[in-house]
């Protein structure tokens, strides 16, 4: 039996991914509320895991970078200093509730082979199995194109059809998917997208808007189109709004799974 839109709140297996500019510089702060969410499902006995982004956008500071790196290497630098940092806050806020995380840096192509598939998979279900927090990350720093991987939302959807999970949060800066540019006159929101569904007439961007990811909503339909098909219930919406996302409020874009 795939989750209904009304059964959010009661899922049992949960992966939400929050994109870059979400939990990163002026947003740093968003990590305890982000936390606070996450901490409430687990409270209830739901096993979490979430895919992060942000290791490039974190790291850049430290390496005294005004803008996202183009060159590769710096690309790097920037992740391996970053991603120290980032899982750093994350444990540090996750204390406050007496949860352990568990780092797991993973590729495309770590998903995509029979043997490191199957080890990343055994793995993963032996941390939930442990009720430890899997906070999942692209290697960035070993990462070549996958660096450009979509801000990590194709990779959230690949981990939520490795682990057969009920639910995908995946979180941004706009709230829902619109019919346009959520910024552009007439846009409206869209509350479900049935299974199947190609979003005919609807005007899809392609890039964020804070210039410190690579996800837009283009990236966003791709990965919920991903996971659907494995029979996943995706719910697409803020970061600000998780709370209310994962209590099942009637927010964001609901993509029915696949029955």
């Amino acid at each position: 039996m795939r989750l209904t839109r009304d059964a959010v709140s009661a899922a049992r297996r949960i992966v939400v991914k929050v994109g870059s500019s979400s939990i990163s510089g002026e947003n740093a702060d968003q990590i305890d509320p982000l936390v606070d969410a996450l901490a409430t499902a687990y409270a209830r006995g739901a096993e979490v895991i979430l895919v992060s982004s942000g290791a490039i956008a974190t790291g850049m500071p430290y390496l005294q970078l005004d803008a996202r790196p183009d060159d590769l290497a710096t690309q790097q630098a920037a992740a391996s200093v970053g991603q120290n940092v980032l899982i750093y806050r994350y444990q540090n806020s996750l204390r406050r509730y007496g949860i352990v995380a568990g780092q797991v840096l993973l590729t495309a192509g770590d998903l995509e082979n029979d043997t490191h598939r199957l080890n990343a998979q055994r793995a993963m279900e032996r941390l939930l199995g442990l009720r430890i927090l899997p906070i999942v990350n692209e290697n960035d720093t070993v990462a070549t194109h996958e660096i450009r991987f979509g801000d990590n939302d194709r990779l959230a959807a690949m981990v939520a059809e490795l682990v057969d999970a009920e639910l995908l949060v995946l979180l941004s800066d706009v709230d829902a998917l619109y019919t346009r540019p959520p910024h552009l006159a007439g846009a409206e929101r869209i509350p479900k997208v049935p299974f199947g569904d190609e979003l005919a007439g609807v005007e899809i961007g392609s890039i964020g808007r804070a210039g410190v990811g690579t996800g837009g909503a283009e990236t966003k339909v791709s990965a919920a189109r991903i996971a659907a098909a494995s029979g996943t219930g995706v719910l697409v919406t803020a970061t600000a709004l998780v709370s209310e996302a994962l209590s099942g409020e009637a927010i964001g874009t609901w993509f029915e799974p696949a029955s």
